[in-house]
């Protein structure tokens, strides 16, 4: 289990912190809004009002995360702020947001160790499915096998791949999964994983059953 503290509960900060909260890591949430913060009540070990780049926040122990992720809006200059404290403290791994390149190099010298661009990353992945109909890579195998790579079908997402039973009823293996929010890359997942929209898919079977699966999505 690793410890993170997430800056700024709109869209992205709150589907990020509940996603690791669900993967069962210690998540602390901070943000300036008492609505959003309450939400994150169920979703994150602590969540706290607060605006985090009053110099308070150094007194929070945020050095001792694994990583710190700055999620806050469109105001440049909060999450350039939020950053420069986080640095100062000590945080080793900082994760910003940024809106477009420029504020990304400006985050980067204040002591962001990693900038995410979510809106142009999400925009590059959609426009690539749409390009190529869901299938975003294709390994031809012998003896009628393929591997393929899909976006997550509708009727998968929320359920484990135990409760699946993919090979029973489809005759085919997840070999791995791309996941997105967070990004992470897991080889041979175990039963209980839980499909999220955001996980790409890369199977193995016969391509008779594999077209069974392209339907669904």
């Amino acid at each position: 289990m690793k410890r993170f503290a997430v800056i700024g509960l709109s869209s992205f900060g709150f589907h990020l912190a509940k996603t690791l909260f669900e993967e069962g890591h210690d998540v602390f949430t901070i943000d300036i809004n008492k609505d959003r913060a309450q939400r994150m009540q169920e979703f994150s070990s602590e969540a706290i009002v607060m605006d985090a780049t009053d110099k308070r926040l150094k007194t929070l122990g945020l050095e001792s995360m694994d990583c710190v992720i700055v999620s806050t809006g469109i105001k440049i200059s909060t999450s350039v702020l939020i950053s420069l404290h986080l640095q100062e403290i000590g945080v080793k791994n900082i994760l910003a947001k940024a809106v477009d390149e420029d504020h990304g190099e400006i985050l980067k010298r204040v002591g962001a160790t990693e900038v995410v661009y979510p809106e142009k990353d999400m925009a590059v992945r959609t426009a690539k499915n749409l390009s190529t109909l869901n299938i975003l890579d294709f390994i031809p195998l012998e003896e009628d096998y393929s591997i393929v790579q899909i976006s997550s079908p509708g009727d998968f997402v929320g359920k484990s791949l135990a409760e699946l039973k993919l090979r029973s009823k489809y005759n085919i293996h997840v070999i791995a999964i791309k996941e997105l929010v967070p990004e992470k890359f897991v080889l041979v997942p175990p039963a209980g994983t839980v499909i999220k929209d955001s996980d790409i898919l890369i199977i193995i079977g016969k391509s008779e059953d594999i077209t069974k699966i392209r339907e669904l999505t």
